[in-house]
């Protein structure tokens, strides 16, 4: 595969250079690199930016000022290509509260086309019979320096994207489907990033099996959530590479209360007893001289009307999918469905006005989802 050099840019006077071109620019092709499976909270590492005939490499932590960049971010006069769009305007607008405008999203296009496998890397090996190496999709992207193998694959999330959206384009023009890719993209930039504080009360009632356990080990599970957390943050490490929910789990249950039994509990391994294995047993014991943690409070459960109603507009959803060829939420969110079950519209135009159905939907599935409403 013969790519053309990139730029890589780790300096704010290489940045303001790479930037005057970036600002002449109608449309550009952008991806991230974060390091989730490698910090306690994610960060942005890397920034792709492709526009014709150039690719260029960003190092947000070798460049103290990007805010012009957020101007463009933000700019509706100026697209933005993505593939799978989501999880990197979450880290955006969480790392650098950059609201984007304008958004192309080849993976949506795709699955609005109807395309059975629409990862970047199946897209271009079926367009352009190119195979994409994903070994290092896992790289910690924060570690420095960058290999050029790190700095090859960063360069080609980005270098074919604008070519693609060409390409998907047309076939959307082709098949009247334009302004419904343009309602779908206009609300994937709608992304309210999650509140990823440790919630001592709560979180650890996410973990699978602490409602089967019983009051006095849920009170140690909690304790051992808390001190997973304490670690992980100190190390900057993610949960999960401290102890997996398993293993704390386990460790609710069996409640051991020496080194050796510690060593029996599932994913201890060696090195964690010995890093962990004295701390881990005290917080044990925390935990069992703990009064009982109070469950959170449940989400109140719909109407059985709006239950009926959901289930209905599902069965429809399902149906239209499966007749279009496409996947379900192509044809409206879950979100949608539970807002207009909920709501029970008569009309269109109180269809009209639930935000998440959107203006598309409703001018084309408003008689539908209305008749669907109106059976018993």
């Amino acid at each position: 595969m013969n790519l053309p050099p990139h730029k890589l840019i780790t300096t704010q006077s290489d940045w303001q250079l790479c930037l005057e071109r970036l600002q002449a620019e109608p449309r550009l092709a952008i991806d991230l690199e974060a390091n989730s499976m490698h910090a306690y909270r994610e960060e942005v590492c890397l920034i792709q930016i492709s526009i014709p005939h150039q690719d260029y490499i960003i190092d947000p932590l070798g460049v103290d000022d990007l805010c012009d960049l957020g101007n463009i971010v933000q700019n509706p006069q100026v697209e933005k290509v993505f593939h799978a769009a989501e999880y990197d305007l979450i880290l955006l607008k969480r790392q650098f509260d950059w609201q984007l405008q304008n958004l192309f999203d080849t993976m949506w296009a795709a699955r609005i086309l109807g395309y059975q496998r629409y990862g970047l890397a199946s897209m271009i090996e079926t367009v352009y019979n190119i195979k994409l190496d994903k070994r290092y999709q896992k790289s910690n992207w924060c570690r420095r320096p960058l290999s050029p193998e790190q700095l090859t694959y960063a360069q080609l999330d980005t270098h074919y994207l604008l070519p693609l959206r060409d390409h998907l384009e047309k076939e959307l023009q082709a098949a009247n489907r334009q302004e419904e890719a343009a309602e779908i993209f206009a609300e994937q930039t709608l992304v309210t990033p999650s509140n990823n504080t440790f919630d001592p009360d709560t979180d650890f009632w996410s973990i699978s099996g602490a409602y089967d356990l019983t009051r006095q080990q849920q009170a140690v599970l909690r304790a051992l959530a808390i001190y997973r957390d304490k670690e992980a943050h100190a190390r900057n490490r993610p949960l999960f590479k401290i102890f997996n929910d398993k293993t704390l789990l386990e460790l609710a249950q069996t409640l051991p209360s020496s080194i050796s039994a510690l060593r029996d509990v599932y994913g201890m391994s060696a090195g964690q007893t010995r890093r962990y294995g004295r701390q881990l047993l005290n917080t044990i014991a925390e935990g069992l001289r703990a009064p009982p943690p109070p469950f959170p409070q449940k989400t109140k459960r719909p109407p059985d009307a709006a239950l009926h109603r959901f289930d209905k507009l599902h069965t429809w959803r399902k149906k239209s999918a499966s007749q279009r060829g496409v996947e379900s939420d192509v044809i409206i969110s879950k979100d949608a469905l539970w807002a207009i079950a909920l709501k029970n519209p008569k009309s269109e135009a109180e269809l009209a006005q639930l935000d998440k159905v959107g203006t598309w939907r409703c001018k084309t599935y408003g008689q539908e989802i209305l008749a669907v409403l109106r059976k018993n």
